[in-house]
Formats: structure tokens, C-alpha cells, sequence
């Protein structure tokens, strides 16, 4: 559906309008539907987040900044994110044996269960597909990062 109907407008300024308002409002229907589908397994998209990170950095241990970088929204309290997800049995932590101020993360494998679980669901496999090809999301990928231009934060 045209975003001018999903918001009932009759026209925006311009087509650099129309993006902005687009890619904002696919955004958050988007965002939407995966906390929907992460809330049925007890976790947040943010929790979600972070054990693919954890997954992804194995064997080798993440730290809490490590971690704050690669999420994808930011997460100012990395800290009580790191513990909901250890309490949940889902990440492990232990003292860093170089520096003792820092933690050593790990998934647990109750956590990878989960991903593998979950993570076909989270992709959006029923959704992108049937809407666009894979040569569509390949493109929308680029244009996007074309977007965010060389640098992703504004200064």
C-alpha cells in the first residue's frame, strides 16, 4: 500500500519528503512486527539483537562496549540489558583475565537454541520474500546505504 494512503494524505511536499516519511514509517511497522514476534519468546528485539552479536563473536569472548557498538539502536543501559538476558540463562559472564574492571560475555547455549529457534522468523522470511524479490532487496540495501551516506551519525 502507497504510504500517502496508509497515512491518508493527499500529497507530500516533495519526494525527499515522501522518503523521510516512507522510510520512518516502514521503520517502525517493521520494528513492530519483530517485537511482536520476539515478545513471544520472553526477549526483546534489543535482547534478540545482542545475542547475535554474541553468537557472532564466538569463540571469542564481547565486552559490554564491545557489544553497545555493533547494536543496532542504541542501547544507553548496556548494563541491565547484559542482565536480563544472564538471568534469563541466556548469556554467561566472568571476570576479564587481563583487565579486571571489564566482563567477559558469552551465549550460552540456551541461547543459541533460542536464535536457531527463533531467528528464521525474525528475518522477516515470510514477509520480504513475498513482496520482494531478491533482486528488489538488494537494491533497497544499497539505496539505503547510499542514504546513510559515509558516515551513519550526523555530526
Amino acid at each position: 500500500m502507497k504510504i500517502e494512503e496508509e497515512l491518508k494524505v493527499k500529497k507530500f511536499t516533495n519526494d525527499w519528503q515522501r522518503a523521510t516519511v516512507n522510510v520512518l514509517f516502514t521503520a517502525s511497522w517493521l520494528g513492530l512486527i519483530l517485537e511482536k514476534r520476539a515478545s513471544k519468546r520472553q526477549i526483546t528485539l534489543q535482547q534478540f539483537n545482542a545475542l547475535r552479536i554474541l553468537r557472532g563473536q564466538l569463540p571469542s569472548p564481547t565486552t559490554n562496549n564491545l557489544l553497545r557498538a555493533r547494536m543496532i539502536s542504541n542501547t544507553p543501559d548496556i548494563s541491565r540489558l547484559v542482565d536480563r538476558i544472564v538471568a534469563k540463562g541466556l548469556a554467561s559472564r566472568s571476570k576479564n583475565k587481563d583487565d579486571k574492571r571489564a566482563v567477559d560475555l558469552f551465549i550460552t547455549q540456551k541461547g543459541l537454541d533460542l536464535l536457531d529457534e527463533i531467528e528464521e522468523d525474525m528475518m522477516l522470511s515470510d514477509i520480504l520474500p513475498d513482496n520482494l524479490s531478491e533482486q528488489e532487496a538488494a537494491t533497497l540495501s544499497a539505496l539505503l546505504d547510499k542514504l546513510r551516506g559515509e558516515s551513519s551519525e550526523e555530526d
